[in-house]
C-alpha cells in the first residue's frame, strides 16, 4: 500500500508550508490515472497527521478525470486507462490530464 508513504509525504509538505500554524483543511488533487487510491489516502490521513500541525485538519480530495489527445486527428477525449483508441481508429494517444497528485490548497 504505497498510499501510506504518499500520505506521509503529503503531511510533511503541509507541515513545511504551514509555518508552524495549525492546519484547518487540506485539499488534494488526485488524478484517476495516478494509481493512487483516494479512499486509502483518506484512511491513512488521520494516522499520518497525528501529533503534527496537520492533526484534525479536514481532508478534501478532488479526483481529476483522465483525458487524452489523439496524435493523429487532434481530438481530445476522456480516458479511463493509459491505453485506448480514438474514434478515428488511432491508438497513438498523449495523456494530458489524470496523472496529477498534488496538494492544491492548504488552510491554516
Amino acid at each position: 500500500m504505497h498510499e501510506l508513504s504518499i500520505t506521509q509525504s503529503i503531511v510533511a509538505i503541509c507541515e513545511e508550508n504551514a509555518g508552524g500554524l495549525a492546519v484547518k483543511s487540506v485539499t488534494l488533487e488526485i488524478g484517476k490515472l495516478s494509481a493512487v487510491m483516494p479512499d486509502a489516502v483518506r484512511f491513512c490521513f488521520d494516522v499520518c497527521s497525528a501529533g503534527t500541525v496537520v492533526e484534525g485538519a479536514r481532508l478534501s480530495i478532488i479526483e481529476t478525470p483522465g483525458r487524452a489527445v489523439c496524435e493523429a486527428c487532434g481530438a481530445e477525449f476522456a480516458i479511463a486507462a493509459f491505453f485506448g483508441k480514438c474514434e478515428c481508429g488511432s491508438r497513438s494517444l498523449r495523456i494530458v490530464s489524470g496523472e496529477e497528485m498534488k496538494v492544491r490548497e492548504l488552510e491554516v
